[in-house]
Parts: structure tokens; C-alpha cells; sequence
């Protein structure tokens, strides 16, 4: 059976804050979230849309339901295409990472045609990737899943491309169980059983410092980690942030006394 999806080139450069860089010939498209691209090469144009145009007969209802989910999630309507519609021959777009990690290329053939991620993962993808949202139908994982609660869903046989916070970790499962911290969940294959559960007792639950639920994968399948998650690296800023009054946290009382003195703010 023939590829569906446009059969894109890419490199991807940098270390911990990296950009992938697509390489179109003529006529094939890359889609993309808004704002993630980085640069692009003289004969590609871009054009927003509603949807991922992986379904040309998809009617009028289906958009606006797809729109409706995305808002739910907080992503944007539209997803960008860029086209290399004006070289003669091959042309370059880059997409930059939001924050410092790593792009993961991802081959949908590979992993049966699907694929699960946490819903700020996706960055970029071969036109005719069927890219949606996927509900988590338990309810434990819908009242204390967190991020793991609205996943998004890849469907196709092309290039996706994922970005995940700090280092990248592959875990193979055979029949086996994973439990993780709900946030370090990266991306996952549908085969696999995901839940959350409560962690242990209530000492655990209060003074564990690993929060109070967990992702449980259980099966055989694979699974992406991050080690970084962009909520832990956010919380860990403002908790550092200035406080009301322009007076700031010190990375231990003595030396943030010291500071705000010899700041002024003493």
C-alpha cells in the first residue's frame, strides 16, 4: 500500500534547546503547531487552517467538533502548513522547541499507525498526519490526571515530530507495569492500559513529595518519558520569582537576607 503521508527529510540541530529542520521538495507540505516555527527558506509558503487536511471529504460538523476539542485543550484552532510551493527544487523550514529538551523524531508506521502523547508534545508532522484529541474514559484519570488527562492523538504512516522536556527516555513494556509521575508521561503507544492511582498511604500522600497520583501503564508497548516537565520547570521559576513588593526568594535564608540588604531592600 502506498504512503499516505508526504515522505519529509529533516536534521535536527542543537542540544538541549534544539530545532528540527524539514527539508520539502516540491509541492510537499509539513504541518505544524502556531507559532512554532523557527525559519524558512525563500518558495515556501504557509497558510493557517482549521484541521490537519488528512481528510479531504471531511464535512463542515467534523472540523468544528476537531476545533472544539483543541480549544478544550488550550491549543490554537489552527495548525500551519507550509509549502514548498515556489523552488525548483528542494526548500528548508525549521521548527524551534518551546523550551529546553529534546525533539523526538517519530516514524507512525513504525508503532502500528498511532500514537498517544501528552497534549503539548506536538510540534510538527507530514502532511496527511491525522493529528486529534483523545478523552481519557476512566475517571480516575479524568479528575486527578493532570496533564494525562486530555491526550492528543496521531494517526498515519509519516514523520511526526515530538518535543519533550529535559532528557528523553524510550521504555519498552512486555506485559509489564510502569508507574510514573503523571507529568513525565511523554508519549505512549494506544496498546497500553493508562490509568492513575492514588499513591500510598497519607504520609506518603502529603509529605512523599511525588504528588498524589501517579500514571500506570500496563501491557506491552512503548512509552516516552521526559524527565523535565515544562509544570515542574514553571513551578520552580515562580517559586523563585520576586515576591510582592519587589522583595525576593533566596535560595536559603541567610544568603536571601544577605541579598535583599545588600539590594537595598532590607
Amino acid at each position: 500500500m502506498p504512503q499516505k503521508a508526504h515522505e519529509i527529510d529533516y536534521r535536527i540541530v542543537g542540544d538541549d534547546m534544539q530545532v528540527v529542520e524539514i527539508e520539502l521538495d516540491p509541492q510537499e507540505t509539513v504541518i505544524a503547531e502556531a507559532g512554532a516555527m523557527n525559519y524558512m527558506e525563500d518558495g515556501i509558503a504557509f497558510e493557517s487552517r482549521m484541521g490537519d487536511g488528512s481528510r479531504a471529504d471531511q464535512g463542515i460538523l467534523d472540523k468544528l467538533l476537531n476545533v472544539g476539542k483543541r480549544v478544550l485543550t488550550g491549543e490554537s484552532i489552527f495548525l500551519t502548513h507550509f509549502t514548498n510551493t515556489g523552488a525548483p527544487g528542494k526548500a528548508r523550514v525549521a521548527f524551534a522547541s518551546p523550551y529546553p529538551g529534546k525533539i523526538v523524531p517519530v516514524e507512525l508506521a513504525a508503532f502500528g499507525g498511532e500514537l498517544l502523547s501528552q497534549k503539548d508534545a506536538f510540534l510538527c508532522a507530514a502532511y496527511g498526519t491525522e493529528v486529534s484529541i483523545a478523552f481519557q474514559k476512566r475517571l480516575g484519570a479524568g479528575f486527578f490526571g493532570g496533564e494525562g488527562f486530555i491526550l492528543q492523538r496521531f494517526r498515519g504512516d509519516g514523520r511526526l515530530f515530538l518535543h519533550a522536556g529535559g532528557t528523553v527516555i524510550r521504555k519498552e513494556l512486555n506485559n509489564e507495569t510502569l508507574r510514573i509521575d503523571t507529568g513525565c508521561l511523554a508519549a505512549f503507544t494506544p496498546g497500553l492500559d493508562y490509568d492513575i492511582e492514588r499513591v500510598g498511604g497519607l504520609k506518603s500522600m502529603f509529605f512523599g513529595g511525588e504528588g498524589l497520583f501517579l500514571a500506570t501503564l500496563k501491557g506491552t508497548g512503548t512509552v516516552f518519558l521526559q524527565s523535565l516537565p515544562f509544570s515542574r520547570m514553571a513551578d520552580r521559576i515562580i517559586a523563585h520569582a520576586p515576591r510582592a513588593g519587589g522583595r525576593r526568594k533566596g535560595e536559603g535564608s541567610i544568603l536571601g537576607g544577605l541579598g535583599d540588604l545588600l539590594d537595598g531592600d532590607g
